[in-house]
């Protein structure tokens, strides 16, 4: 069992890991000269999952943000070529964004750049440390509880 202390600093742990991977990932996105923010890839990434265009409602919900910062996120693609808004064929009055042929082309730098950028922070770990590392991000994503052995 951990007590406050050693929660506390598990949580700064946290915290330091998440701002360092982000600062990779945003090197490695700005070495490949996408012209893509973070946030406007996260959005990309997420469009790239749907099997048709999603409404900008849709990509809110998903992302969880309001909707007028997925407008931001879309205007900026939309002005490099990335995305395109486009009239939803069953009723004209809602707009759906699609990824273009270039937002496909992103995307597979993107992957690329994430790739890389995992292949640097995971650097200094064994294969066994991953698989380790790999077991304990899934229950903290999942939120399962811990098990604790009592005799």
């Amino acid at each position: 069992m951990t007590t406050p202390d050693a929660d506390g600093l598990l949580a700064e742990q946290l915290l330091r890991l998440t701002r360092r991977v982000h600062r990779i990932q945003k090197r490695h996105l700005e070495q490949r000269e996408l012209g893509i923010t973070p946030a406007q890839s996260r959005l990309l990434r997420t469009l790239a999952h749907y099997s048709s265009p999603p409404r900008m409602a849709d990509l809110a919900a998903r992302l969880e943000v309001v909707p007028r910062a997925v407008t931001s996120l879309v205007d900026g693609l939309e002005a490099s070529g990335k995305v395109r808004r486009v009239p939803d064929p069953t009723n004209r009055r809602v707009i759906r964004i699609e990824v273009t042929d270039d937002g496909r082309r992103a995307l597979r730098e993107l992957r690329g750049a994430r790739r890389s950028a995992a292949e640097e922070i995971l650097a200094p770990l064994t294969d066994e440390q991953r698989e380790v590392l790999g077991g304990l991000l899934d229950s903290l994503v999942d939120g399962a509880p811990r098990m604790e052995h009592r005799c």
